[in-house]
């Protein structure tokens, strides 16, 4: 890899590690089931955004490493931002042209899709979690994505050769 592709490439890797360490970091007991889904929505910006280069493989590997992070069930988050991963690089040039009204309920759908899947592999493997766990992040960040797509636009034009 060239200095150049490894300069443009550095601040999209830092995104994903800030969202990675707010993945983890420690909250409150009440706002803990309200904790946006910072990973979910770092890829699909990422996916939406650059589709050649962050896809469903870098959807598998910071999956692993959210689950190894989380100490939750290996596989279970790197399945579902595969998913997630997909849908967002399937559908990544009607996306980019939607406003941010109708970007922000698309984000809303993909984020439910993603908890379901985390919903229905915790039901597969015996893991209770009451509603909020799973409608709590799916709402906090279908309010936070219009102000995390102003911040990735600043990050990705820095990132532009």
């Amino acid at each position: 890899m060239t200095q150049d592709r490894a300069s443009r490439r550095l601040p999209v890797v830092a995104c994903i590690i800030a969202a990675l360490m707010l993945a983890i970091a420690p909250m409150p007991d009440w706002a803990s089931p309200f904790r946006p889904d910072w990973v979910a929505l770092t890829l699909i910006y990422w996916a939406m955004m650059l589709p050649r280069t962050y896809s469903v493989g870098t959807a598998w590997i910071v999956g692993i490493l959210l689950d190894v992070a989380q100490g939750s069930l290996l596989g279970q988050h790197a399945v579902a931002l595969c998913f997630v991963a997909y849908i967002a690089v399937k559908f990544h040039l009607q996306f980019r042209v939607f406003p941010v009204s109708q970007m922000t309920a698309t984000v809303f759908a993909i984020l439910a899709f993603y908890q379901f899947i985390l919903f229905w592999v915790n039901g597969v493997a015996g893991v209770n979690a009451p509603a909020v766990a799973y409608w709590g992040p799916v709402i906090t960040g279908t309010l936070i994505w219009p102000l995390l797509t102003l911040f990735f636009g600043s990050v990705r034009y820095r990132a532009r050769p």
